[in-house]
């Protein structure tokens, strides 16, 4: 079995590489996609079952906190509702469901992400005080009093100076490093799948 599903494994994605370099192989590809379209919305399906399934559970015990899982069910299920009939692009939709509550609780998430990382910076430095805490926690101030709104207006040169550069050149550079480290390892891991090295779809 191991051997039917690792020949099985390395046949497509052989054919889905080669459709990226044979026009003649490009219709295999595209079927291949769409399959993998198809099975990765299924097992979207199957997760959001067994989280309603999980959350219902819990309410039907009267657990801890199940007053959140009957919200979680109640949301999903409404916004599964006016999904079908409205559609997402609907004005509706946008306003209320993207607009009214996905957007400020980002919003909130983010604020929440910021405070806690400061705090975060702020014991690093009480732990290790060497340069590299003292350069991050300085970044961090940096980028943070920029981009806060204060009473008395922004602070000119953080806000118009300083944070563009640390934002646009240091930090953008160092996500695209990260881009190509995440790249790089994408293009090992499938080079070992598709080699039979590693063999996540069948066992060891």
């Amino acid at each position: 079995m191991r051997i039917l599903t690792t020949t099985i494994a390395i046949a497509v994605g052989l054919l889905v590489l080669l459709g990226y370099f044979f026009p003649q192989a490009s219709v295999f590809q595209l079927i291949l996609l769409d399959w993998a379209i198809l099975f990765s919305g299924v097992a979207a399906w199957v997760g959001i079952f067994n989280l309603v399934m999980v959350h219902a559970d819990k309410v039907r015990r009267n657990a801890k906190d199940s007053v959140y899982s009957a919200i979680l069910i109640l949301g999903l299920l409404v916004t599964f509702t006016f999904g079908l009939i409205l559609k997402p692009q609907h004005p509706y939709m946008q306003a209320f469901i993207l607009n009214g509550i996905i957007i400020p609780v980002e919003a909130a998430l983010l604020g929440v992400l910021t405070v806690t990382l400061l705090y975060a910076a702020i014991r690093l430095l009480r732990r290790r005080s060497d340069v590299m805490a003292i350069v991050f926690i300085f970044t961090a101030a940096i980028i943070f009093l920029g981009s806060v709104t204060l009473p008395l207006g922004d602070i000119p040169i953080l806000g118009t100076l300083i944070r563009p550069w640390v934002s646009q050149i240091w930090a953008l550079g160092g996500a695209r490093g990260i881009l190509i480290g995440v790249a790089l390892g994408a293009l090992t891991t499938g080079l070992r799948a598709l080699f039979g090295v590693d063999r996540p779809y069948g066992g060891a």
